[in-house]
């Protein structure tokens, strides 16, 4: 695989992050120092993954060896002894990733990352992305991933597995014909970077990892990562996130997303679709609240079909439109306890309704309320209520599910996908059973921040030549080049068929 990931450029991004630093103060001193460093193992790991070569400390060691000679005496790799010129040997590397590994890992080793080892896999995958692009966008897709661990999944005579700290976790086949089955390795969770709805492309980097067991949700595990990236300084935007994230307990995702000032972007599990109860007389769904006199038949919309017609498309987003005049409006923005208070469609101008007399002189363009309930509620007789937030603490997001704005808003989780799916692919990373043979959470979230490190530069590479072309397309007056549409329907390739029929 080509890569513009040049020694200098990774050494570039280590000395940035302020790893090697930070880990050599941890590692013990020995009799005699070390010819291997950190930094210099560091290296060796990103130009190995950027060569395409798969994660293994033998690879490593060819790696630096490998390099010419100002780099190698540069790194460390050759130095001088008292017998000559000595080259670095493959048990030094060995032995300083051992040493690494031991200082990153718990005592007792749980499935989770010590916070020592999530800091570095922090402060790598920052270093890799520039201020530029972080001012950008404060978006963020995230989503999880499988990853096998190396181990044999066979017992060993004392009841443990050779990966202390894998087990066993379900993966759903997303391909044709693949089934849902069981897997022996690790929850990958990733934050990838999304333009701001309505906002300029951005280069879809990922900003933050997390590395946990099965034995641990990785929703609540990543979000204390997500904590952090705020506790440092980072605002955080949108977070688009699936129905895996959505149908979650309030308290693990959502409610603690909106504490760090996120606006959700989710997809509804089944089960959380639809009515779900009243507050206040108002009607609870989807998310929202909305006039208790909201005809019955709009609230049986449902998410529009990705096989619907643009005839479909209309009729759908026409109901989504009409549900939302009945729509109870946000009048003030959450306080520090998660409070706002929200007004009838009707104050806010939006319905005629005979409860609010003055909404009577509005144009009869708007929705009108024939049969207000018989004993009205306090969504009625007051002009506003106040709405806790344990109020559809699960469902609310920024956008109404499932109008169009909220399709177009939630298209951009396709980000974090193509995050997986770049280092899943075997024409680039990889990362299959085998492709790291260390076993343990310290080794594979290394290597994985650093196979992510070196996807990030040349994600950032490409979005760079991309705007380069397509500023020049524009000079020439040419539109700009737009990716090609792989996706076929059924029906097209039958009237590509039909049309092949000699008459």
């Amino acid at each position: 695989m080509n890569s513009p990931a040049t020694p200098a450029r990774l050494l570039a991004v280590i000395d940035a992050s302020g790893v090697p630093g930070r880990l050599e103060a941890l590692l013990p001193v020995g009799v005699r120092p070390r010819q291997l460093s950190v930094r210099t193992l560091l290296a060796g790991m990103l130009l190995t993954l950027a060569d395409g070569r798969p994660a293994h400390l033998s690879r490593v060691h060819g790696a630096l060896v490998g390099l010419d000679d100002e780099n190698r005496r540069h790194l460390g790799v050759v130095c001088e002894s008292e017998h000559g010129p000595h080259t670095l040997t493959y048990r030094q590397v060995e032995y300083t990733f051992s040493l690494l590994r031991d200082v990153l890992s718990k005592d007792v080793p749980d499935g989770a990352p010590k916070e020592t080892l999530q800091e570095v896999l922090d402060a790598l995958l920052e270093a890799s992305v520039s201020e530029q692009d972080t001012a950008r966008s404060s978006s963020l897709a995230v989503d999880w991933t499988d990853i096998e661990s190396f181990s044999t999944r066979h017992t060993k005579p004392d009841g443990t597995y050779a990966d202390k700290e894998a087990s066993w976790g379900h993966r759903k086949g997303g391909g044709p014909g693949e089934k849902d089955e069981l897997f022996f390795g690790y929850y990958l969770s990733l934050a990838t970077m999304v333009e701001d709805d309505a906002g300029a492309p951005v280069p879809e980097l990922v900003r933050r990892m997390a590395l946990t067991s099965p034995d641990h949700d990785p929703v609540p595990a990543f979000v204390d990562v997500l904590e952090r990236l705020v506790f440092s300084g980072v605002a955080i935007g949108d977070v688009v996130a699936d129905s895996g994230y959505a149908y979650r307990v309030p308290a693990h995702f959502a409610l603690r997303m909106r504490a760090l000032g996120a606006g959700l972007v989710m997809d509804l599990h089944p089960s959380d679709r639809g009515t779900q109860g009243t507050y206040g007389g108002a009607i609870c769904f989807n998310g929202a609240l909305y006039c208790p006199a909201t005809p019955r038949a709009l609230f049986l919309i449902e998410p529009l079909s990705r096989q619907a017609s643009e005839e479909e498309t209309k009729v759908h987003d026409a109901h989504s439109a009409e549900l939302q005049r009945y729509k109870l409006g946000k009048t003030s923005a959450c306080d520090a306890d998660g409070y706002h208070r929200v007004a009838c469609p009707a104050v806010l101008s939006k319905v005629r309704c005979p409860v609010r007399e003055a909404s009577l002189a509005l144009s009869f363009s708007r929705p009108e309320i024939l049969t207000p309930p018989s004993h009205l509620p306090a969504c009625c007789v007051q002009k506003t209520i106040t709405v806790p937030p344990a109020v559809n603490a699960k469902t609310a997001q920024r956008h109404d599910y499932p109008s169009a704005a909220h399709r177009r808003s939630y298209a951009r989780r396709s980000a974090v996908e193509r995050s997986n799916a770049r280092i899943k692919d075997p024409a680039t990373t990889d990362v299959a059973r085998g492709w790291c043979r260390l076993t343990g959470l310290v080794p594979m979230s290394l290597f994985l921040a650093c196979a992510l490190v070196v996807r990030n530069l040349a994600v950032a590479d490409a979005f760079e030549e991309r705007q380069v072309e397509n500023a020049r397309r524009r000079a020439a007056g040419l539109a700009p080049r737009t990716r090609r549409r792989r996706r076929k329907p059924i029906a097209e390739l039958v009237g590509t068929a039909s049309a092949n029929v000699p008459a």
